[in-house]
């Protein structure tokens, strides 16, 4: 029975409902946290390819479709370069570093491996440096890292599973994020709500963060790995720069940090030729001062002063995003590099959009009253009704009234 006003009178079974939602939601936060690293995996790779399934799905006009290329063709090499650059990243280092430090046990335990064997440490190792034995005589080189390495295999195995849910998740999401706006819509009572217009915000603000930096990685990634592999033409084989594809891929995640960008990797680099320089006949220091200069230029200044602000969050202020990405995982481990920018986010469109009125008693609105050049607009990006009482004195409220 409800009211001639719309308001449903007290019923006793309504509180039971409420009690009953109240365990499932404590139920779902536990979930989320016991997988938050799979969830916010997940939710980085359907917002990071977003906007390109949205150019595949008007091409192909099928949503499960245009979500599998997108996973397969963009979102898995991705993944794979990944592993593949992380892997000859920690070899490569434990290499240099010798018996000092073993970055295979500082990478197990930051993982949440614990402390690994020498002996299976030996045999990741194997696996990683000689594929090739392997290939030769796959069966002996299973038995025998089978025996050596449980541990390592057992990690492996669960870092597979791991990625397939996420990218999975991401697929999900990417199929049917039509159907779920639809149906959040529904639940927060339509688009003359606050609560529609902060999830608009947020999800556009999510979007130009991951999509932003995502694209901006992997236009660094290939003009880094382009001018080293240049850089090695030009000089002595004996000279050139080693782990070109690695080095490449680490110069565009460095990319995102602003001011540092990719000098933290390619400064050294201009470090290694300079000593190659002094000790190989056929480079010449003002060969290595050239390449510094064209170095400064393609992965420094002008990916700052142009491309960086145009594709990289640009919605939002670098400095702070530089912040959520390098603490992130120093607060919460390695996925805190995906998890504290969407907490960032979600607490900035909050101060914008809800705390204001909040703080002043007043009624809530559609509308961001703080920081307009910050952040999304949700009248531009979710058809959110303006809502401001100059136009109409009976404008909606946040609670559909």
């Amino acid at each position: 029975m409800v009211d001639s006003d719309g308001a449903v009178p007290f019923d006793r079974s309504r509180t039971g409902w409420w009690l009953f939602v109240a365990l499932l939601a404590l139920a779902a936060a536990y979930l989320a946290h016991a997988f938050v690293g799979l969830l916010v995996t997940g939710v980085f790779g359907y917002y990071a390819t977003r906007p390109i399934n949205d150019r595949v799905d008007q091409v192909i006009d099928a949503d499960a479709v245009a979500a599998a290329v997108t996973v397969l063709v963009v979102l898995v090499p991705v993944i794979a370069l990944t592993l593949y650059a992380g892997f000859q990243f920690v070899t490569g280092l434990a290499d240099v570093l010798g018996n000092a430090v073993d970055p295979l046990s500082l990478a197990a335990q930051y993982f949440g491996l614990g402390e690994v064997p020498a002996s299976e440490r030996e045999a990741l190792r194997t696996l990683v440096e000689n594929p090739d034995e392997f290939v030769a005589d796959p069966r002996a080189a299973a038995q025998t890292v089978l025996a050596r390495g449980a541990t390592v295999v057992s990690a492996v195995a669960s870092t597979l599973l791991f990625l397939a849910l996420s990218i999975t998740l991401s697929y999900f999401l990417l199929e049917n994020d039509d159907v779920l706006s639809t149906a959040l819509e529904r639940l927060f009572g339509g688009r003359d709500t606050t609560a529609y217009a902060y999830a608009t915000a947020l999800d556009a603000d999510l979007e130009s963060v991951f999509f932003g930096n995502f694209l901006f990685v992997v236009v660094m990634f290939v003009v880094a790995t382009v001018a080293y592999a240049a850089t090695n033409l030009l000089v002595p084989p004996a000279a050139g720069i080693p782990m070109v594809l690695v080095l490449g891929f680490l110069t565009g995640v460095a990319s995102l940090i602003p001011i540092v960008v990719g000098k933290i990797i390619y400064v050294p680099i201009l470090g290694y030729l300079a000593l190659q320089a002094t000790r190989t006949d056929g480079l010449a220091l003002a060969l290595v001062g050239g390449v510094a200069v064209a170095y400064f230029l393609a992965l420094d200044f002008l990916p700052q002063t142009f491309l960086q602000p145009y594709i990289s969050g640009r919605d939002l202020d670098g400095i702070m995003l530089m912040f959520a990405y390098l603490l992130g995982p120093i607060l919460f481990g390695w996925y805190g590099f995906f998890l504290l920018p969407i907490l960032f986010v979600a607490m900035l469109e909050a101060v914008r959009i809800v705390l204001p009125e909040l703080l002043h008693g007043e009624r809530l609105t559609t509308t961001a009253t703080m920081a307009d050049s910050v952040g999304a607009d949700p009248q531009d990006e979710g058809a959110v009704p303006t809502d401001d009482p100059g136009e109409s004195g009976t404008g909606p409220t946040a609670d559909g009234e």
